[in-house]
């Protein structure tokens, strides 16, 4: 089996992952689009580390806060159903957000409630949409090969997505990167309108006991715990250096929204290329060991990032960061996904996505105002001496599970 055929070919030969796959293939782009346009706006309406952080933390806090009330939602209703919602609402945001700049109201105060609006709305949706790709392949075995190409899929948008956003808020504005994002959810509500799959069987037990028997599984769990505890750490120490990105561009590198896009641009590359070598393994059998030096190759990536003031020399370094914690976090999610029992799989996914997605707005949130007082490449050069500290104990739990 060549590369090209063992990436693509197992997950897509299922029907309905192909309509999925079609759907977000289109909106991610502009999902991505509107990320960029919307930090580079709060930059260029504050130029203030401060506020940075804090759109990055209201549109991930509430994945924190709601994700395992999500989780039982996830496992005691229609999966599909959700989707359509979460994304329908997610449309909405994306004109109120379009109207608001085009008229010139927009400011950071309304930067930060409409990021958290969304952040209220991917709360729900994460953990529907992990659960839900389990239901859209035919074959179990080719459940990695899913969750690999929804990574391939994210990261394909994050490469093109932000380079073209750069180039857009730089020639027409941040306006239509948010228009065009607007627009984009159309295809994914005709794809899931066209998805056709088993009613899901609903947990029956009462939501709060749901709840607590979510939490007690996770807990329990030898192999799952720990794996999250991880995701958590890397979340809150390596994940902040996205949100601080407009600041190298402008601040370390003396450059502008062009040279943003293209930085971001750059660690969607990398992380295009881990997406890539995930969908093509066969098996997981060594994935925890890739997984575990992931961690150790983001750690020092980010160190020489944090010291690094030449903007070429970036590129690379973001590139190889990309792709470091998209293998950890896609490899993690994988082999989360095949440990799980299926009548915990939303809740679990919930708490998967609390540990990276929810986690990471506090990281931001302290990055970002500690970058305010000492400066950010001090406080990110500490961030990657931790992360090599999560990589060395990590490491040394694998050498005793396999001894």
């Amino acid at each position: 089996m060549n590369f090209l055929s063992a990436v693509f070919t197992r997950a897509l030969s299922s029907r309905n992952y192909r309509i999925y796959f079609a759907g977000q293939l289109i909106s991610l782009a502009g999902t991505w689009m509107q990320q960029i346009a919307m930090i580079w706006l709060a930059w260029r309406l504050s130029n203030s580390a401060a506020v940075l952080g804090l759109v990055g933390f209201a549109s991930q806090i509430p994945i924190l806060l709601l994700g395992p009330f999500a989780g039982v939602v996830t496992d005691r209703f229609d999966r599909q159903r959700i989707l359509m919602a979460t994304q329908f609402a997610a449309m909405l945001q994306a004109v109120a957000l379009t109207v608001l700049t085009w008229l010139g109201q927009v400011s950071p105060t309304w930067l930060i409630g409409l990021a958290l609006l969304l952040g209220t709305i991917n709360a729900l949706d994460l953990p529907a949409r992990q659960a839900f790709s389990a239901q859209l392949v035919d074959k179990r075995e080719d459940l990695p090969n899913a969750i690999a190409l929804n990574s391939l899929l994210m990261n394909s948008a994050r490469f093109v997505g932000p380079a073209l956003a750069g180039f857009a808020v730089a020639t027409i504005g941040e306006v239509w990167c948010f228009a065009i994002n607007a627009a984009s959810y159309l295809a994914v509500l005709l794809a899931l309108a066209a998805i056709r799959v088993a009613p899901h069987r609903p947990n029956p037990a009462p939501a709060l006991q749901a709840f607590r028997e979510g939490i007690a599984y996770v807990l329990g769990h030898p192999e799952i715990r720990p794996r999250l505890m991880t995701v958590a750490a890397v979340s809150f120490l390596v994940t902040p250096y996205a949100v601080m990105m407009p600041l190298f561009a402008s601040e370390i590198y003396g450059s502008d929204s062009r040279a943003y896009g293209l930085l971001i641009g750059s660690a969607g590359a990398g992380a295009l290329f881990a997406g890539l070598y995930l969908a093509s393994r066969q098996g997981t059998e060594r994935l925890p060991r890739r997984v575990a030096d992931a961690v150790l190759v983001a750690a020092v990536a980010l160190t020489l990032f944090s010291l690094n003031s030449l903007l070429a020399l970036g590129f690379a370094i973001v590139m190889v960061l990309g792709f470091a914690v998209i293998a950890f976090i896609a490899g993690s999610n994988t082999l989360v996904q095949m440990q799980v029992d299926d009548a915990y799989r939303g809740r679990v996914m919930a708490i998967f996505s609390m540990a990276f997605l929810g986690i990471a707005p506090l990281g931001s949130f302290a990055v970002g105002n500690l970058a305010h007082w000492v400066g950010v490449q001090p406080v990110l050069f500490v961030c990657g001496l931790a992360t090599l500290v999560v990589g060395v104990v990590g490491r040394r739990r694998l050498a005793r599970i396999a001894a």
